[in-house]
């Protein structure tokens, strides 16, 4: 079964969509690379494609991040260069912009730091509740 992933990479990385792809091809597996602004996309059998996207996170730890695709890569419906819809762009983009903060997040877990809780709020009893709500 085919399956293709898109590969962000995270903006605070030293890595480049053309490194990461050069990379991808140096490995010789069997695959389908396409370059994008925020990373690249690859197609093949799913588990080459799986073998691919572990090698591609190995390159720089916590600053790749990969998900499924509904769609090849080039197909019409949505490549831009044949005049496809975007409909996912803005999902994307926010999802880039979010990168940065997730990767600090996995390096501090990597790093062993524990996060301090909070104190927050204590829970309402039910019983309270329902008097606060039934004063007239």
């Amino acid at each position: 079964m085919r399956e293709t992933r898109l590969l962000m990479i995270c903006p605070t990385s030293r890595l480049t969509p053309d490194v990461l792809a050069r990379e991808i091809h140096a490995t010789g597996k069997d695959v389908k690379i396409k370059e994008t602004c925020y990373g690249c996309l690859i197609e093949g059998e799913r588990e080459v494609v799986r073998e691919v996207t572990a090698f591609a996170r190995e390159i720089d730890h916590n600053a790749v991040f990969s998900k499924r695709r509904a769609y090849k890569a080039g197909d019409p419906v949505r490549c831009r260069a044949q005049h496809g819809t975007r409909p996912g762009f803005a999902q994307l983009e926010s999802e880039w912009e979010a990168l940065p903060l997730i990767k600090a997040g996995l390096d501090a877990a990597d790093n062993g730091e524990k996060t301090e809780e909070k104190p927050g709020k204590k829970k309402l009893p039910a019983i309270r509740f329902k008097e606060i709500c039934e004063v007239k």
